[in-house]
């Protein structure tokens, strides 16, 4: 670089002093500030040429940290802000009807407490064992079941058909106000009709994945359950457990509990995540799920630690929950079984269940922010 500078000095220079000293020519003062700027320009255009412009690397930017706990705080905002700021009777009627809407087909945690009571056994002075006493229930159930086949299997299968269409009535209904139900929550509303009729397309794919879903489960898991208790009265009528036979209880148990694990993910993955990424695309199902699906592959531990907080909330409200019912002496039970009644009084459990999902979304980016789709003028 020196000697490239040097050169063009003496290339330029020279001409300049040479005007200076010529007495036959006489430049004027003009001429000579001309070739000095000339030389100045040449000289910034070698240092420009020996030193490219630099270009200026942007510094890596550390990517957003994960946290489960980040949306605790803005969910229970939400919550105070849909429900008590003000506090609108009306508003908790339309929001909790939305809400029971969108819970309807979700049986867990639905039944009552009735069902079988292992301590209700007595033999009433017959001096029968309970293997004993079940053997004779099953030859007697057995019996009235071959002499009476002819009608009993039509009113099983007319039963089924009646359970089935239920079912399905139910997780349309379901369906249709999942997005009603997203809708409240993102914008801050209490509307019914608006929303049932904006999302219907989408409604429509998610009813048929989860029947989908759902057909696929009973399918697998039905013959199983079947295999389970054939195996499990074989030995009790036999008097005896034999190894091979409890193998097969512990294989099909199992299996039944991997299966029903994950379904249950499923079910939540979709509830928590594909309706709010349908609410916010517009688009299909699948399309939602194939995009989680790459948010689920690149962080995976991100989204197992989403499940274990979920199991964590599940509890700490279960024993918020029951201490309400243990201080009302079982009042708010009795209500809570009440449908729609108890959907009302457990709507600030049920806004904070919806929210926390979407701001945990958010925190993948702003492309994940169902909140930024909430209707016009209206999200606060």
């Amino acid at each position: 670089m020196r000697q490239q500078l040097a050169m063009q000095a003496r290339k330029t220079w020279p001409a300049a002093e040479g005007s200076q000293r010529s007495g036959d020519k006489k430049k004027p003062i003009l001429s000579l500030t001309q070739e000095f700027k000339s030389a100045s320009l040449s000289l910034i255009r070698v240092i420009d040429e020996s030193n490219p412009p630099m270009t200026i690397q942007p510094l890596p930017s550390r990517p957003r940290e994960i946290s489960v706990t980040e949306a605790v705080e803005p969910a229970y905002e939400r919550v105070k802000l849909i429900l008590f700021r003000p506090f609108d009777f009306s508003k908790w009627i339309i929001v909790g009807f939305c809400a029971w809407l969108a819970g309807l087909g979700d049986f867990a945690g639905r039944g009552g407490t009735g069902g079988f009571n292992p301590g209700s056994y007595h033999d009433h002075g017959t001096g029968e064992q309970p293997l004993e006493h079940f053997r004779n229930i099953y030859h007697r159930a057995s019996d009235y079941f071959v002499l009476n086949m002819d009608w009993m299997i039509p009113v099983f299968i007319l039963l089924t058909v009646v359970v089935l269409a239920l079912w399905v009535g139910l997780v349309w209904l379901s369906c249709r106000g999942s997005f009603m139900w997203v809708h409240c929550v993102t914008g801050n509303l209490a509307e019914v009709e608006r929303p049932w009729r904006e999302f219907a397309g989408e409604a429509r794919s998610l009813f048929w994945f989860r029947i989908g879903i759902g057909l696929a489960g009973m399918v697998v898991m039905l013959p199983m359950l079947v295999f389970l208790i054939a195996n499990i009265v074989r030995m009790v009528m036999q008097g005896e457990a034999d190894f091979a036979g409890m193998m097969l209880v512990a294989g099909l148990g199992l299996g039944l509990l991997l299966l029903s694990i994950f379904f249950a993910v499923i079910r939540k993955f979709t509830v928590d995540f594909v309706v709010p990424l349908m609410f916010l695309r517009r688009g299909t199902c699948v399309a939602a799920w194939r995009e989680l699906k790459g948010l689920l592959v690149a962080h995976p531990g991100e989204f197992a630690l989403y499940i274990l907080f979920q199991i964590v909330l599940k509890v700490a409200i279960g024993m918020i929950t029951l201490v309400a019912i243990i201080a009302t002496c079982c009042l708010a039970l009795c209500l809570l079984a009440v449908p729609f009644i108890g959907t009302v009084l457990l709507l600030p459990v049920l806004v904070f269940q919806r929210a926390y999902p979407l701001y945990y979304l958010a925190q993948y980016g702003p492309q994940y922010d169902v909140f930024a789709a909430a209707p016009s003028g209206q999200a606060i």
